[in-house]
């Protein structure tokens, strides 16, 4: 198979999340809506999940929930960032989300709050989750889908193309809902899962959106960034047109971010499965003519 292209820089990932260490207190909003999402699934989930998997832990809040549930035996905090581990007072363990490095069927839950959009290899990363999951083991999950932050990708791509002539990559690629069932079956999973949430935050100005992100860990880390500084007429052309074309009633900014959840299990023989084509004992006109 060629390798995945190289989309996201990995190492200024880790570098992002590191320098967030010291910030994302009460700005990551963000992961605490995922996390809640994540817990409302799991809240329908009524068998034993005793082994967890936190793949994003950031500040181990989401562990801590999954650790004083009923019926949960062990969790396991995992984070790109060492910076962020050291905040954590439980099992915690360094790792690339596209390098697990766990035994198969290790876990029999694996939660993935906002973590798996800025791997290069998406599809490579859920096989590995597969194949750490047992049997019937439960995969949630949440990622940025595709209007996360579009004002901010309409606004920057204007003023470049009108100060310089050009674009540069300023917001990562994000997976779209219809594309996210396909990739959970080509990894191997069972009775995938999907839908979305979209979140409209506001700012003070469009400076103030820019240094959140950056302090929750989520500025620009993609591999082909502009690697020189942004010019300020630029930066100032931008922010005009954020405030002209997304500016709200009381003189802030609007932001959105989509949040797409996932839910899917790693296969085992006691799961339902559709029956083979030709097999039902009734026919759909006997159906009709019954009905």
């Amino acid at each position: 198979m060629p390798a995945p292209p190289i989309v996201f820089d990995r190492g200024l990932v880790r570098l992002r999340r590191d320098r967030a260490a010291k910030t994302i207190d009460g700005r990551d909003f963000l992961f605490a809506a995922a996390a809640d999402s994540l817990i409302e699934r799991l809240d329908f989930i009524k068998r034993p999940l005793a082994r967890a998997l936190v793949l994003g832990a950031r500040d181990g809040g989401l562990a801590a929930r999954i650790g004083a549930r009923a019926g949960v035996e062990l969790v396991v905090a995992a984070d790109l960032s060492e910076r962020l581990l050291e905040r954590l007072a439980d099992r915690r363990v360094a790792l690339d989300e596209e390098r697990l490095p766990f035994v198969d069927g290790a876990f029999d839950l694996v939660l993935a709050p906002l973590t798996l959009h800025a791997v290069n290899d998406l599809p490579g990363a859920l096989v590995q989750i597969r194949r750490a999951l047992r049997p019937d083991g439960l995969l949630l999950g949440a990622l940025f889908g595709g209007e996360t932050l579009t004002e901010l990708r309409q606004a920057f791509g204007s003023a470049e193309i009108e100060i310089e002539d050009g674009m540069s990559p300023r917001v990562a690629p994000t997976v779209e809902l219809h594309d996210l069932a396909g990739l959970l079956q080509r990894a191997g999973f069972a009775l995938p899962v999907a839908d979305t949430e979209r979140i409209v935050a506001s700012y003070a100005d469009p400076l103030a959106l820019m240094r959140e992100l950056r302090d929750m860990g989520e500025s620009n880390a993609l591999a082909a960034r502009r690697k020189t500084f942004l010019r300020r007429a630029t930066l100032a052309a931008a922010c005009a047109r954020y405030a002209r074309d997304f500016g709200t009633e009381d003189g802030r900014v609007r932001a959105t971010f989509e949040i797409v959840s996932l839910a899917a299990w790693a296969p085992a023989p006691s799961q339902p499965r559709p029956l083979a084509p030709g097999s039902a004992a009734t026919s759909l006109a006997d159906a009709l003519k019954n009905s």
